[in-house]
């Protein structure tokens, strides 16, 4: 018999804890897992799920836009963004009722209130409870980090963006990262006037630098105002609209404002300071390549550590913890040519290192690239091209990276990843025969 409730206590039902928790109880372990909100966490609630279901929504514009050439008449058409939010919150509940059949199934307690640390095995709940557990697993993710200024409480962030009553006519957006340029594009696809507002001169840093300009450049084309290198001073109220003022010119106009300029790790007010468990200076909990805290009962995994924000991630480091801790099987994650996505219209992927990456590391590199219009893109009006680039070492002829934009560019990237990650060359890629028609070639046809 356990001297403590539950072997197991996990604060946070997301990716990363449902993995861990569903994982362990497979172990033999006795588990209960807290959640304040919903069982899903940041990418099924309010993150990478329902934003690609928009995505979805925003691109069918663009293809019912030159239907015609396709032979198709379609009269009347009309766009109900109220229909296009109830059917992703309809799906999102579906998701978060088949994530609480997990846990269930695997006979995983859930409590559906806030939790925190009390001691280094000890966790109280906010009716008042208090429980032990052998181990506890902080999985709590993150939060939109906005930053102050007169007027940020009339502003949205991605946690609202989803349960807009309706659609905005015109949209400001602050930020340069992934998320700023996905909901910038899903609403210019919509029909919203969208401005961006970024307070550098560059976006979507860690991205391939060509790569990112091709994007910019189509992004323009399609009506996104970008307003680089100045930030808001102030939001205020005027009348039904908003007025953004950024301190250089005349404040814009605009129904909504998306702020979204970066996530920081949801730890505050767990308790933390109890155990004296490690925080990073912007709150991320520190932890060792075991998920271990600075105290031994206590582990983290996911956003909330702050290594890679990404869900498949999460749901790695949340399995590897369940193995070593329970398992028998200690091991941990490799984090190097994750692959990652922008979905964006059209998206840009890539894995491995960018091209400066390249050049600094490795000094003498190879860079193979295809510049080309997509069959697709014959039916649009908009005379787009795609982009794929390989980086190549040009000592050993290994593939030190692949950056791509265009059309299914995440699709064709995650199984180009495979062949960075095993450390191919691009020999093994001209070897290949293509398959054509396809845009996916063109890797196999690089010069």
């Amino acid at each position: 018999m356990s001297d403590y409730d539950y072997d197991l206590f996990v604060i946070g039902a997301g990716s990363g804890g449902v993995r861990a928790s569903r994982i362990a109880a497979s172990h033999g372990a006795k588990v209960a897992v807290a959640e304040e909100y919903r069982i899903g966490g940041t990418c099924v609630i309010r993150g990478c799920v329902p934003k690609k279901m928009l995505v979805y929504g925003s691109m069918f514009a663009e293809e019912l836009g030159h239907a015609d050439k396709y032979g198709w008449t379609i009269e009347g058409a009309t766009f109900d963004w109220n229909a296009l939010r109830s059917f992703v919150m309809a799906d999102v509940d579906r998701l978060e009722g088949l994530y609480g059949n997990t846990l269930s199934s695997h006979e995983v307690e859930l409590f559906r209130e806030r939790a925190t640390i009390a001691g280094p095995h000890e966790v109280t709940l906010a009716s008042g409870k208090t429980v032990s557990a052998g181990t506890i697993l902080i999985a709590t993710g993150g939060w939109p980090s906005v930053p102050e200024f007169p007027g940020n409480d009339l502003c949205i962030t991605s946690n609202e963006v989803f349960h807009l009553e309706q659609q905005p006519k015109s949209l400001v957006v602050q930020g340069g990262g992934y998320i700023a340029m996905e909901f910038a594009s899903i609403f210019n696809a919509l029909g919203t006037e969208v401005s961006v507002i970024n307070r550098s001169d560059k976006v979507l840093r860690g991205y391939d630098v060509q790569i990112v300009e091709r994007m910019l450049h189509i992004a323009m084309e399609r009506g996104i105002d970008f307003r680089m290198s100045c930030e808001i001073e102030k939001v205020e109220r005027d009348g039904d609209c908003l007025l953004v003022h950024t301190g250089t010119e005349n404040p814009i106009r605009a129904d909504q404002v998306l702020i979204a300029t970066g996530r920081k790790p949801n730890s505050e007010g767990l308790g933390l300071e109890n155990v004296g468990v490690e925080l990073a200076g912007n709150g991320a909990i520190k932890v060792d390549e075991y998920n271990q805290t600075s105290c031994e009962s206590i582990y983290a995994v996911g956003d909330v550590t702050d290594r890679v924000q990404l869900t498949p991630v999460a749901i790695r480091e949340g399995h590897a913890f369940a193995d070593s801790v329970f398992g028998g099987n200690k091991r941990t994650i490799d984090y190097d040519n994750i692959p990652s996505a922008v979905f964006t219209q059209p998206p840009l992927a890539g894995v491995g290192m960018t091209e400066t990456e390249a050049r600094s590391q490795y000094g003498g590199v190879k860079v193979y690239t295809s510049d080309f219009r997509p069959m697709k893109n014959l039916f649009s009006d908009h005379v787009e091209r795609g982009l794929y680039k390989m980086i190549v070492d040009d000592t050993s002829g290994k593939i030190l990276g692949i950056h791509m934009i265009g059309p299914e560019s995440p699709e064709i990237l995650q199984v180009a990843a495979v062949a960075v990650k095993a450390g191919l060359t691009k020999q093994a890629f001209d070897d290949t025969v293509a398959l054509h028609p396809s845009m996916a070639e063109e890797l196999v046809l690089l010069k």
